[in-house]
């Protein structure tokens, strides 16, 4: 029997395992040295001229950034809806409203059209995804930004290493936030990034994450608990070095997968905009018809995990509940279907990938 092929597996071994123990036998587990080793090794490996902030999450790095930026009540963010709720969440919990525009069908991106279109005098900010770890079109919506006088915010959360025109995502937003969850790219466990462009967001973005202190005790804000522990550091630091290997071996198995799949009828591949260099956080095809009843065939007949990002839009979810017009969000919540193309899949897997798929499609379900 062939073993199961999952859609996602964290690549975890030895050298990380040594990393958390020299942490643990230290007796610093909390916010310490680790941690801003990790701020500066990410910064000059990743985002090169940008400080960056290390905590909790990606979730509480996007609200802590937004926080830091200025944003609140009165305030709107437009956002693709085809995300994360966090994207969302986030700008809400700030007080502001995210705004849904549209996504460009080729990248999965937000549209800038559809953006500019959305566009009120209560806007304060543009805050695009790199979904899958594809760049969103940053000339477009620096420029647009720019002429409509708005702020922009990265959410890179499944992007690092990638680059629009050779500049690497995370150095275009005023913000950027970068996710180190299990399933992404590189892991610290949990944890994420905030990469900031002057002294002054860090600063807030460090007062955010620690109660409101630089010192302790002396509380300038009202803060949270946001910090990340040297033990997830540890853990990062290592990945980060890996990260090179994790971003090679993900391309491979896209060019392959690309190249097996072409042609297939019924099977849209995922497109690259010329000025783009993407990392494949996922490899997403679109099913044009029965996409779930394709993975449920890749799962029960060939032990091949697929993952849906997303089988339903942010404005559709219960806590927005909103009726919007975004035809190519919808479109794409129904044919979406993400295929293996972690660096654990060789490239036999990858043929195996590609014939079950075949196979399935051939099969007509």
């Amino acid at each position: 029997m062939q073993r199961p092929l999952t859609v996602a597996a964290p690549q975890v071994g030895p050298e990380e395992e040594r990393a958390v123990l020299r942490v643990l036998r230290s007796g610093s587990l909390a916010q310490g040295p680790e941690v801003a080793a990790f701020e500066e090794d990410f910064s000059r490996a990743l985002v090169p001229g940008r400080t960056c902030v290390a905590v909790s999450s990606g979730t509480a790095g996007l609200h802590l950034g937004l926080l830091a930026a200025g944003v609140g009540p009165g305030d709107e963010v437009v956002v693709p809806s085809f995300s994360f709720a966090a994207t969302a969440n986030a700008v809400a919990l700030t007080g502001a409203t995210p705004v849904f525009a549209d996504i460009d069908p080729s990248t999965s991106c937000l549209d800038p059209a559809a953006v500019d279109a959305v566009i009120t005098t209560r806007t304060a900010a543009i805050m695009p995804v790199h979904l899958y770890g594809h760049p969103a079109d940053m000339t477009a919506l620096c420029a647009l930004a720019a002429r409509r006088g708005l702020a922009l915010f990265e959410d890179a959360a499944q992007a690092h290493g990638a680059a629009w025109q050779e500049r690497p995502v995370g150095t275009f937003g005023r913000i950027a936030v970068f996710s180190l969850y299990p399933t992404k790219n590189m892991t610290s466990g949990e944890g994420g990034v905030v990469c900031v462009e002057d002294a002054d967001l860090a600063r807030a973005v460090r007062l955010l994450r620690n109660q409101g202190m630089e010192r302790q005790y002396a509380n300038e804000v009202v803060g949270f608990n946001a910090r990340m522990t040297d033990l997830h550091a540890a853990l990062g630091r290592v990945q980060l070095r890996r990260l090179p290997g994790f971003t090679a071996a993900r391309r491979s198995v896209a060019r392959a997968l690309t190249e097996r799949l072409a042609g297939t009828c019924g099977l849209t591949t995922p497109a690259v905009h010329p000025s783009a260099e993407p990392v494949w956080h996922q490899y997403t095809v679109r099913v044009a018809e029965d996409r779930d009843g394709v993975a449920r065939a890749l799962r029960e007949e060939h032990g091949i995990g697929t993952g849906v990002y997303y089988p339903t839009p942010i404005h559709r979810l219960p806590a927005y509940d909103l009726e919007l017009d975004l035809p190519q969000t919808l479109r794409a919540s129904r044919e979406v279907l993400s295929l293996p193309v972690h660096p654990g899949i060789s490239a036999g897997d990858a043929d195996r990938i590609a014939d079950a798929l075949v196979s399935v499609l051939g099969a007509g379900r």
